[in-house]
């Protein structure tokens, strides 16, 4: 084999290009059968699943990377534990587990290496993915009937409204997701409006307290919004599990069903 050569491209053609495509593609996110706010582990498995049902899937991250808290273990450790099922979920996606013959139902996972293979799966079923997209406020129509969220471009909220004041848009959906982990973000904004109460945020680390607890509090807690993941436990106020992934999973998992069951009123 010889040395490659790379193909000449222009870079008139590199911008008109990569502009058509982005708004090609934006108008077909406007709406959507779900939106998940959050591409922590929960959410990107939420998506998976659910565009994998054939369900138009739309992400909202704020940040510019997908994986949320996932790409490292604690303290920088970039290994995590996961618990027994959810082991199935990432070796269904190609990614090792390795069990711990010590611990019953503990396994220890490469966070970087599961985080990019639950971003391409979701990609591969279908998912699309606005990143650097800041929740800022919901759709409620009628008696407060949920019908999507209201965005703006991260860098800009960021800034402040005093340095640059550009004004959100809206993206419509039958669902939506609360992925958000410890903020809980669109439950809170259901509290600002006077329509939930307020998120009292995680309680004190019990680790397998609080996996069964995020499992039993996953679900719709408003019409038309889910909570799964982490968020069900800043939502709930129940215990925080740091590095241990595995309740992370099985919540997305189970979400993207309830979900399924409600849109296809099974």
């Amino acid at each position: 084999m010889g040395k490659p050569r790379p193909a000449p491209l222009q870079e008139r053609d590199i911008t008109r290009q990569i502009a058509r495509e982005y708004y090609k593609e934006f108008d077909q996110l406007i709406e959507s059968d779900i939106i998940i706010v959050g591409a922590g582990p929960s959410g990107l498995l939420c998506a998976h699943d659910l565009a994998a049902m054939g369900f138009r899937t739309l992400i909202v991250e704020q940040s510019l990377a997908l994986g949320g808290g996932f790409w490292h273990g604690g303290y920088l450790m970039n290994k995590a534990t996961i618990c027994a099922p959810a082991n199935e979920i990432l070796e269904e996606i190609g990614v090792p587990c390795k069990k711990v013959k010590e611990c019953e139902g503990m396994f220890i996972v490469d966070p970087p290496h599961a985080t990019g293979a639950l971003i391409t799966a979701a990609y591969r079923a279908g998912a699309k993915v606005l990143n650097l997209t800041k929740v800022v406020d919901l759709i409620l129509r009628r008696d407060g009937v949920l019908e999507g969220v209201v965005v703006n471009n991260t860098t800009a909220e960021m800034a402040g409204h005093d340095i640059i004041h550009v004004d959100p848009i809206a993206l419509e959906s039958k669902i939506v997701v609360d992925a958000t982990g410890h903020d809980a973000i669109v439950v809170d904004l259901l509290h600002k409006r006077n329509l939930y109460k307020a998120v009292p945020g995680n309680g004190a680390m019990w680790v397998a307290r609080s996996e069964e607890d995020v499992m039993e509090g996953t679900g719709e807690v408003y019409p038309n919004c889910f909570v799964i993941g982490l968020a069900v436990s800043a939502v709930h106020g129940t215990p925080r599990m740091g590095p241990a992934f595995g309740s992370m999973l099985l919540s997305g998992r189970y979400g993207a069903e309830l979900i399924k069951k409600k849109l296809k009123q099974e």
